[in-house]
């Protein structure tokens, strides 16, 4: 186990930069996930902490220890990746233990740490079958188990469940999460699907573009997104965003979105100018069906979701489109006419121009 630190690292192809001057601060035993979209950086970033992309500017440090020049197989760091890597001809148990082969270990040893991580990823009965005669989920896991036997500093895991189906993802995080819990080894985990960011990770590196957005807590970047990007891609469904300015509306401040709808503001925007541009946010599910006495605007159906457990509208406010989540079921269908209420305290202001939250 070892902290992981980054300060000030590039990555460029020719006058192409890839990775522009990241600092991140990993604490021993963290489970840290680098999320963003397609193209972000984020896979590129995990080659360079593994040693298998070359860094163009800055330092890493495992353990302390700078690994600018160090070869991979000398970081002391296992990676898990995409595609599981398995060796075809190679049984489950010589698969898992091939890196202690050729790191001339003896037998004995071989077989104690196959063994353990068999025993941690409940392999046991499938050693000697190969990996043609295994499902997706237990190929990953003998990928993990892979890792598990170097007993490595930090784990690597470059989008591992992007080959699963979605059942078989939902039941692969909770085997990671309880795997760190078990190992508490430091893990560095790449993906581009936010929901196996918000419900894994201990912090969350939220990248665009080649640099870090934000880093947090979960929750931290779902209920405080600095700006606009972080705003829209944490949380599914997706922040309605609509953008517009601040007027005064019969003594009192009001958001004007661009389509003309008229919306409350949180305290705090008291102290933002009229007629400054703004972007306004809110939350799917902080969006309510109010009663008619107490609504912000009569909302039509344009879609209704049926998802079991809720159920996701999108709703045409004005000539806006807003997306609501309800915890419930609702009996209507489109066309229908809903009065909407907005919780002025869950509202997210951001500047338009510099797309920065504001407070």
């Amino acid at each position: 186990m070892a902290p992981l630190s980054l300060s000030g690292v590039q990555k460029s192809y020719g006058a192409h930069a890839v990775i522009k001057d990241v600092d991140l601060d990993i604490a021993d035993g963290e489970f840290v996930i680098l999320v963003g979209p397609s193209g972000c950086g984020k896979s590129t970033l995990l080659r360079m902490i593994a040693g298998l992309e070359k860094i163009t500017g800055g330092d890493i440090r495992i353990g302390g220890r700078a690994v600018n020049d160090v070869p991979p197989k000398e970081r002391d760091v296992a990676m898990v990746f995409q595609t599981y890597a398995l060796y075809p001809h190679m049984s489950v148990a010589e698969n898992m233990g091939f890196s202690l082969r050729l790191a001339k270990s003896d037998k004995a040893t071989i077989a104690e740490r196959v063994r353990k991580a068999a025993d941690i990823l409940a392999l046991g009965p499938l050693l000697e079958r190969l990996p043609k005669q295994l499902s997706g989920g237990q190929r990953q896991r003998v990928a993990m188990g892979r890792a598990i036997v170097r007993d490595p500093k930090v784990f690597l895991f470059d989008e591992p469940l992007s080959n699963l189906d979605a059942k078989l993802r939902v039941q692969m995080r909770a085997e990671i999460k309880s795997l760190h819990q078990r190992l508490k080894t430091t893990m560095v985990y790449v993906t581009h699907d936010q929901i196996e960011a918000m419900t894994m990770a201990d912090r969350i590196v939220v990248m665009n573009g080649g640099q870090v957005e934000q880093v947090g807590r979960p929750l931290d970047l779902y209920n405080a997104p600095r700006n606009l990007f972080v705003a829209a891609f944490i949380g599914s469904p997706s922040m309605n965003l609509l953008e517009g300015d601040i007027v005064s509306d019969k003594a009192e401040l009001m958001f004007r979105s661009k389509g003309g709808t008229l919306l409350p503001l949180p305290e705090g925007a008291m102290k933002l100018n009229a007629n400054r541009r703004i972007v306004y946010g809110i939350r799917p599910e902080h969006i309510h069906l109010g009663d008619v006495a107490a609504t912000h605007g009569m909302g039509i159906i344009s879609v209704i979701e049926p998802m079991g457990s809720e159920t996701q509208l999108v709703v045409k406010l004005g000539e806006d489109d807003l997306v609501v989540v309800l915890r419930d079921h609702l009996a209507g269908g489109p066309g229908d006419v809903l009065p909407i209420r907005i919780q002025p305290e869950r509202v997210h202001l951001f500047d338009a121009e510099s797309q920065q939250r504001f407070g």
